[in-house]
């Protein structure tokens, strides 16, 4: 039993020092283990230190399973030792209850399984064993004594281990923040202290070295530890970033003289644009001299000569001062490339965020001095020139000057210079400074673009308003003119004013007039959204009263010109703030708010005591204008002139019960009569009904319209257009080819024209990076497409083209928004389909700029429309040689015709159409164009050129409205 219970004990002691090695180690293994995790902070995780505390109870039992297993006579001791022996452990035991675990808990079981043993051979053993278990036993306490001190030294040196690791973590955080600061000192300041870092790294050495030495152990283990190491590479590191630091200083002082002659070199160049401008303004008003020459005195002219030269004088100086600027800092591009070069050269030794940083700021020094050079020795060469010819005029000038009368004209005059003329003799006129004989004779001149006017004006420029005045009435005789004074009252004009096509027609339409000689003036609602930068001269001209619902309402009248035509803006002072809804349309009392206008626009027409010729109102918000200037105005005397309604499209046209006509003064009982202004379906007022019956002129915007809402297309007012045929006409509406024009186009990223397609194909391929579309086949076709998404403009055929096209190896481009939420959110989802493709691209939104470089950049345009009253569309993509696939409906059957249909004389075919409005038609129609495109390169090359010298501009349609205009004047006579 002895010796089982021996082998027993061994057994035990054996498995739990295998368990844990090296429990007992020296005092140089336990520095070198605390170095070492100083070192390597990041490998001793949470856990692992929780771990580390529970170290000692296992080692406690341990050492005494291994005492009471080392007798070397294998004995083990009596009941009575035993007895003695219990109560040691129970008082040890509590005495480091705090500092052990489960490890106690089997040592008390396996020690009372050896005393019961011990009972068992206690009954044979002799009494001279009961010395041994005293000795046994205070060998015991002593190595349990042994023990609870090194269990009390590795709890310290774990807290020490954790205090290192929390140290460190703070310094790497101050590292790191003087890393930054470093970075920010360099950039801004262009300044580096870098001792304060040395002064870190010699502080955190001092107290490694002072714990190493409190702790007992020795520098020499301190040197070896791998992050003492670190350190010390990193000092090595930062007497390197000093001298580092004073290189970039260095060129940093560099940069900044250079950036501080850029300053200069800018400032130059201002000074000289501003010495150009005072030139360019004197020289206009010399040529303005020299119509008046014959008429100035000698002393005169030649003192305007001199203060020409003078300015001339000082011009060249500004040049010659910029030019000597140049050659005196002609290094500095050579100062710039070295800094660059330095710079690229040391990015591996600095920041990152440094070195960024300064590239940047190369960069941009680098750019400016270019630009800057470049822009000042073109403007210098420029200068010169110009100095030179007007010299070389002043000389021939002053030869001539004596005798020599100078024949002039005012024919270069712009259309800005008599609109302002016409706009400054009706506020004359409003102000009763003048009288209505003396404003129409005045008017009626500046129709004409009488010279005399011109020379009237110049010749008081920079006097008061009074002696131009008086200058102006001494011109007043009488006198005929064939020209006509035409006013248009319209919700839109482009660009101050745009929803639609109706701004682009009035705008259009009246420069051309303008330009045939007639006066043209608009008349609009002062929106709020318009756009005012638009607008110039704007200001407010006086205040008229309008009649609305019961009441006179006070109406601030602003002028103002719009690209060269005078415009009237009527600003209702009414409490619903009419105009005053952040936008222009879709209100609810629509129908309220433009009849309020339109009496307000007649009221003051009516006020103004003009001799007007021909008002065109456009669409049915001023349909109003018609019943109520022959129902009201003309039974006051107004009736000199005649009415044009044009319907832009008759699906819009402004019905309301019949009571709320009462509200611009109408007469409901008299006009809600079937032959008048009652609604031929719904029994309601239909204002555009009425457009119709009480104007002398109805126009449409294309023949084929016309014929179309004759029948089906005519909304309910086929009926009405019927009986009054005879003054009804479609006139295709033309584009504004100044605005809408390849080879001066700024939104383009290379202009071009019908004799030079090169510039097309670059933005085609600058729209295809742009957009991320797939660019490395360039002859690959592109579809474009730019639309309003409703109904009217064949939506399921447009979503059917972009699958068509993606079939067929095309890309496909839609520009567009809708109105309608659900129809926004259905091409949404399209979009969303084809993300991942990189042939398709949708942009549900609408951007100026990008329509211009869609219609420069697409070999084809799609328009497949349910019905469209005239298209503009189609023009434009034509004059940015883009071949146009329609439908056959409205304008489009008027404007393009199928390059296959052998019935149209080959000259006319422009283009591809279908006609049912379905998506097999539609298919074919693409399946013909792609076949050109791909089979036929110099067929389709001499399609586009044809279609860009198309003539789709104002001209035409204007000259058949003058016509009109005319007869109607004529007839009335």
């Amino acid at each position: 039993m002895a010796a089982c219970g021996a082998a027993s004990a061994v057994a035990a002691a054996n498995v739990a020092s295998a368990s844990l090695p090296h429990s007992r180690c020296d005092p140089g293994t336990r520095r070198r283990f605390a170095i070492s995790c100083r070192a390597r902070p990041r490998n001793l995780s949470a856990h692992q230190k929780k771990r580390g505390k529970n170290v000692a109870p296992k080692q406690r039992s341990l050492n005494l399973k291994v005492l009471l297993t080392s007798d070397e006579n294998g004995q083990l001791p009596n009941t009575s030792s035993r007895t003695s022996i219990q109560p040691l452990q129970q008082g040890t035991s509590s005495s480091s209850e705090e500092n052990t675990n489960g490890a106690i808990g089997q040592r008390d079981e396996k020690i009372a399984v050896i005393g019961n043993e011990q009972q068992e051979i206690s009954k044979d053993t002799h009494f001279g064993s009961d010395f041994l278990l005293e000795d046994l036993g205070g060998i015991i306490q002593n190595i349990e004594k042994n023990i609870l001190l090194l269990n009390q030294a590795h709890l310290r040196a774990i807290e020490d281990v954790n205090k290192i690791l929390t140290e460190k973590e703070a310094l790497q955080k101050e590292v790191y923040l003087l890393e930054m600061n470093l970075s920010k000192s360099l950039v801004i300041e262009g300044n580096i202290n870098t001792n304060i870092l040395s002064d870190h790294l010699e502080k955190f050495t001092k107290e490694m070295l002072i714990e190493s030495a409190l702790s007992g152990g020795s520098p020499a283990h301190l040197c070896e530890s791998p992050f003492f190491m670190e350190f010390i590479i990193l000092k090595e590191e930062n007497m390197l970033l000093k001298a580092d630091a004073k290189f970039l200083k260095a060129k940093l002082v560099e940069l900044a003289e250079a950036e501080e002659f850029l300053f200069k070199f800018e400032k130059e160049c201002s000074l000289l644009d501003d010495a150009v401008r005072e030139i360019e303004y004197g020289f206009i008003i010399a040529q303005i001299d020299i119509w008046k020459l014959a008429s100035l005195e000698c002393d005169v002219w030649m003192e305007k000569v001199e203060n020409l030269q003078g300015m001339i004088g000082c011009l060249t100086n500004h040049v010659e001062k910029s030019v000597a600027l140049l050659d005196k800092h002609s290094d500095l591009q050579d100062k710039i490339d070295e800094i660059e070069a330095s710079v690229r050269g040391g990015t591996s030794e600095f920041s990152p965020y440094v070195v960024e940083l300064l590239q940047q700021k190369l960069k941009a020094a680098k750019s400016r001095h270019q630009a800057g050079h470049q822009k000042t020795s073109n403007q210098t060469e420029v200068y010169w020139k110009l100095i030179w010819e007007i010299q070389k005029k002043l000389g021939n000038l002053i030869e001539k000057s004596g005798r020599t009368s100078v024949e002039h004209s005012v024919t270069d005059m712009p259309s800005e210079f008599w609109s302002h003329i016409l706009l400054m003799i009706d506020g004359w006129f409003l102000e009763q400074k003048i009288s209505n004989t003396e404003a129409n004779i005045l008017t009626e001149m500046a129709w004409k673009r009488d010279d005399h006017i011109c020379e009237a004006y110049f010749a008081c420029k920079g006097t008061k308003e009074s002696d131009v005045m008086e200058k102006f009435l001494k011109l007043t005789l009488s006198g005929n003119s064939s020209s006509l004074h035409i006013v248009h009252i319209a919700a839109e004009m482009a660009p101050v004013a745009k929803v639609g096509g109706l701004a682009d027609v009035v705008a259009g339409l009246s420069k051309a007039l303008q330009n045939k000689g007639h006066s043209v003036e608009i008349i609009l609602p002062k929106y709020d959204c318009m756009q005012h930068d638009q607008i110039t001269n704007f200001k407010v001209l006086d205040v008229i009263q309008s009649y609305f619902d019961g009441n006179i309402f006070s109406n601030n009248v602003w002028t103002g010109t719009v690209e060269g035509l005078p415009v009237y803006f009527i600003e209702p002072q009414h409490p619903s703030k009419l105009f005053w809804r952040a936008q222009y349309y879709g209100e609810h009392d629509d129908f309220k708010r433009y009849s309020y206008f339109s009496r307000a626009a007649l009221e003051l027409l009516y006020q103004s005591g003009k001799k007007i010729d021909m008002i065109h109102c456009h669409d049915w918000q001023t349909a109003f204008v018609a019943p109520l200037y022959w129902d009201i105005y003309a039974a006051r005397g107004f009736n000199s002139a005649r009415i044009c309604f044009t319907c832009h499209n008759f699906e819009y046209q402004g019905t309301a019960p019949a009571p709320d006509l009462s509200y611009c003064g109408l007469d409901v009982e008299q006009l809600d009569r079937p032959d008048r202004m009652q609604d031929n379906a719904h029994g309601r007022i239909n204002v555009a009904k009425g457009g119709i019956v009480y104007s002398n002129i109805v126009t449409t915007v294309s023949p084929t319209y016309a014929l179309e809402v004759r029948s089906e297309g005519g909304h309910g007012l086929q009926d009405t257009l019927k009986m009054y045929s005879r003054k009804f006409v479609g006139i295709l509406n033309g584009i504004d080819t100044e605005i809408w024009n390849p080879s001066t186009d700024r939104f383009l990223a290379v202009q071009y024209s019908a004799t030079d397609l090169q510039g097309k194909a670059a933005n085609k391929a600058f729209l295809r990076k742009q957009l991320g579309l797939y660019s490395e086949d360039a002859s690959q076709p592109l579809v474009g497409c730019v639309t309003r998404l409703v109904p009217q403009k064949g939506l399921h055929l447009i979503r059917h083209a972009i699958h068509k096209t993606s079939e067929l190896g095309g890309q496909f481009v839609l520009l567009g928004s809708s109105p309608v939420p659900h129809i926004q959110s259905e091409f949404e989802g399209v979009a969303d389909q084809f993300q991942q493709n990189n042939n398709i691209r949708l942009i549900l939104k609408y951007e100026e700029a990008l329509s211009h470089c869609i219609y420069a950049a697409s070999d084809m345009f799609i328009i497949p429309s349910m019905f469209e009253p005239c298209g503009l569309t189609q023009m434009i993509a034509m004059r940015y040689g883009s071949v146009p696939i329609v439908r056959k409906t409205g304008g489009l059957s008027d404007s393009v015709f199928d390059f296959d249909d052998e019935t149209i004389p080959i000259e006319l075919r422009n283009g591809f159409a279908f006609d049912r409005a379905d998506e097999q038609d539609l298919s074919g129609c693409l399946e013909r164009a792609f076949s050109y495109y791909s089979r036929n390169p110099m067929v389709w090359k001499q399609l586009v050129q044809k279609d860009m010298q198309i003539d789709f501009s104002w001209d035409s349609p204007a000259s058949q409205y003058e016509n009109l205009y005319q007869s109607a004047v004529a007839q009335a006579s």
